[in-house]
């Protein structure tokens, strides 16, 4: 039986409004970085405009230790492709000639390929599509070496190789860029360089291990098979968490494009005076390794190459200690202390090498290349990221400052052969350090700041 309703109720209690059952929940749909959009379209993710500013989350640890892994198989991946090359070459009963032409097509692609490499990943939207393209033709290139060791299949494959690379470099900087945004780029680039320089420490030792008990080819068997723990580590980096910065011109215009983007780089002050100061530094640090090489067979030709590869190794040890601690110092200090720093480890490793007989300790003075490789692996790509934020053309101009680098290695072979034919390789180590201390000069007298005093 129904109650009857009663005729009077017992009123409610003042309220200053009555809340709707719609409005006791917050609507899952609903983004408030969409609704600040809608009140001001001239707003953008960095909170330019006055107001609250949109803060970029954290990306997820899937996400975070994918990119780890990523760049850790990456850097073995790579390894293969350096001092082994010409090994397998020479125990294919190559000549001298040949080996030196394919390695050149490499170098000239590779060199070449950058800015257009850069300008591709910018254009792309899905940079873990180009990741993903890269790493599979890096493999297929390096199964074309074991298989086909062919003069026509090997330059395909080296140019294969170094035009993947030229777009691969720059996409793991853009996924670091995509995923974490300016704010946390810096300690993102050091992570990045550890798990790199564990990478080609480990594989270095593996794959000299697979050359000296199997063959010169089961190196590059190996390096094909690693495309695919390769590839299964960039599958955990969500798609969903990686921003896309497009480029926006001033006002919210349209970005100029084509030739119109590259003078917007040219014109770029910090972006030079960067390219500037990175290329005097490649010219005396490229040269430094061989020359030590060449020293230590001299003076002990037995145990040269154990030295040798203690001298490769010990610069990626400190490098995967300290890189981290170097990104998030640049975010809190600056980049300029820190490129300050790296810069000036070189030109006192020269003097070191010029003045050291001792074997066992031309290894120890490597440490101060390690310092040098931690401090650039950060800077390079943060640094170009300040100077190009807002245009949506980091990875081309990150692939011109890597062109730069590439001629200041050139530059710096052809310059230390002169030196140390002529002058012996005293004269030589000296002569690199004055260029270095030279490139510290410029650092200090033209370098900006580049980091923003507040960082979104």
């Amino acid at each position: 039986m129904t109650r009857p309703r009663q005729a009077h109720r017992r009123p409610l209690a003042h309220r200053d409004r009555e809340v709707p059952r719609s409005e006791m929940r917050p609507d899952p749909r609903h983004d408030p970085r969409q609704e600040l959009t809608r009140q001001d379209p001239g707003r953008d993710r960095a909170g330019a405009s006055a107001g609250r500013r949109w803060e970029k989350p954290a990306p997820s640890l899937t996400s975070s230790r994918g990119l780890d892994a990523f760049t850790f198989f990456v850097a073995n991946l790579q390894t293969g492709f350096g001092p082994f090359v010409a090994v397998y070459f020479t125990s294919q009963s190559w000549t001298q000639a040949d080996i030196g032409l394919v390695l050149t097509i490499g170098g000239l692609f590779s060199l070449f390929g950058q800015v257009p490499g850069g300008a591709y990943v910018d254009w792309v939207t899905s940079k873990r599509f180009v990741a993903a393209l890269s790493v599979a033709v890096i493999g297929l290139s390096a199964a074309g070496l074991a298989l086909f060791p062919t003069f026509l299949i090997v330059a395909l494959s080296m140019a294969a190789h170094s035009i993947a690379s030229c777009t691969l470099t720059p996409a793991i900087a853009a996924i670091s860029l995509g995923l974490v945004g300016h704010a946390g780029l810096g300690e993102r680039l050091g992570r990045n360089a550890r798990f790199s320089s564990i990478g080609n420490a480990l594989a270095a030792a593996g794959m000299g291990a697979c050359g000296y008990y199997l063959s010169s080819e089961a190196v590059f068997y190996v390096t094909a098979a690693l495309a695919l723990p390769t590839l299964a580590a960039l599958w955990f980096v969500r798609a969903s968490e990686i921003d896309v910065v497009r480029p926006q011109a001033p006002g919210g215009a349209e970005a100029p494009g084509g030739w119109a983007s590259l003078k917007l780089l040219l014109t770029n002050r910090a972006l030079l005076c960067f390219a500037a100061c990175i290329t005097l530094f490649f010219v005396a640090n490229a040269a430094m390794l061989p020359l030590v090489g060449s020293v230590l067979t001299v003076r002990t030709s037995q145990t040269a190459t154990i030295l040798i590869a203690a001298c490769i190794m010990a610069p990626q040890m400190v490098m995967a200690l300290i890189a981290p601690a170097v990104g998030r110092a640049a975010q809190a200090y600056g980049r300029r202390p820190l490129l300050v720093i790296g810069f000036a480890a070189l030109p006192i490793r020269g003097l070191l090498f010029a003045y050291t007989d001792a074997p066992e300790l031309l290894v120890a003075v490597q440490v101060f290349d390690g310092i040098s490789a931690a401090v650039l692996g950060v800077m390079v790509p943060l640094i170009v990221a300040d100077s190009t934020r807002g245009t949506g053309r980091f990875n081309m101009a990150l692939g011109a400052v890597g062109t730069a680098m590439g001629l200041g290695a050139a530059a710096s072979t052809t310059l230390s052969g002169y030196m140390a034919d002529h002058f012996g390789s005293h004269a030589a180590f000296l002569g690199l350090s004055a260029v270095a201390f030279v490139a510290l000069v410029l650092v200090v007298a033209i370098m900006p700041e580049t980091r923003r005093a507040r960082e979104p």
